[in-house]
């Protein structure tokens, strides 16, 4: 006999909806998210839908009814609690729109709990539009199956970021002039944590001094290669999950 199939099937589409979702509620879509299930995906009545609410975790939904322009939805059951993440933060310089872009999608990809932009003195962007931001974070755990959004703060000066420094959360300062190898640096200093990374041209000597004068930093090296401001953002993170977050 064949195998029955999965249900809900792995294709099925993920969105995350305002909540909190429970069973039996009701759920109608309109806007982009009617648009993406009922023209992209070709989604229709009876098929099965993952929602999510950043609340209670992830639901099976199922498609009620198909309009023009709207989409209604029955929640089914629970698949799975809103996920524990780990107690990492980033710390980015804002960089220009297509790399600052990949920082936000990767780093939700690979976990972080928060992304707090910084603005430096030698950052080429200066204002961060917070709707597409907050839309590149949603698709991207949406993409890789969280069941839990990164917080996204406002950008804010590097220093207001370090004189309103939570106590007790460890600052890893990535600065290309050198510093503790960071897998020594991650292992050493558990707990909560974030990391800090520098805009196209780093930091100035001003700034450089005030990290390393600050008690919660900790300055790390990512290697013997100057490495861009996106790519230490990913690679630091990547690193810190493997040593220390959820992937261990």
């Amino acid at each position: 006999m064949p195998a029955t199939p999965a249900w809900p099937p792995k294709s099925a589409p993920r969105l995350f909806v305002p909540g909190p979702l429970a069973e039996g509620a009701g759920v109608a879509l309109d806007g982009p998210q009617a648009h993406y299930l009922g023209k992209v995906m070709r989604t229709g009545t009876g098929d099965a839908v993952i929602l999510c609410d950043d609340l209670t975790g992830e639901w099976l939904a199922t498609v009620e009814a198909v309009g023009k322009r709207d989409l209604g939805l029955r929640v089914e059951r629970q698949l799975r609690r809103r996920e524990a993440v780990p107690d990492f933060w980033l710390c980015p310089a804002l960089l220009k729109k297509d790399r600052f872009d990949l920082v936000l999608e990767k780093a939700t990809e690979l976990g972080v709990a928060a992304i707090r932009p910084v603005l430096t003195r030698r950052c080429v962007a200066d204002k961060l539009n917070a709707e597409r931001a907050r839309a590149i974070v949603t698709e991207a755990a949406e993409q890789c199956a969280r069941t839990a959004l990164p917080a996204l703060a406002e950008p804010v000066r590097l220093d207001a970021l370090l004189r309103d420094w939570p106590e007790g959360r460890t600052l890893f300062f990535a600065d290309e002039n050198g510093g503790e190898p960071a897998p020594r640096a991650f292992t050493a200093h558990p707990g909560p944590a974030a990391l800090l990374v520098g805009p196209e041209g780093g930091f100035d000597d001003t700034e450089r001094t005030a990290i390393r004068a600050h008690p919660a930093a900790v300055p790390i090296a990512l290697g013997p290669r100057i490495l861009r401001g996106e790519t230490a953002s990913i690679a630091a993170l990547g690193l810190w999950m493997a040593l220390c977050g959820d992937w261990v």
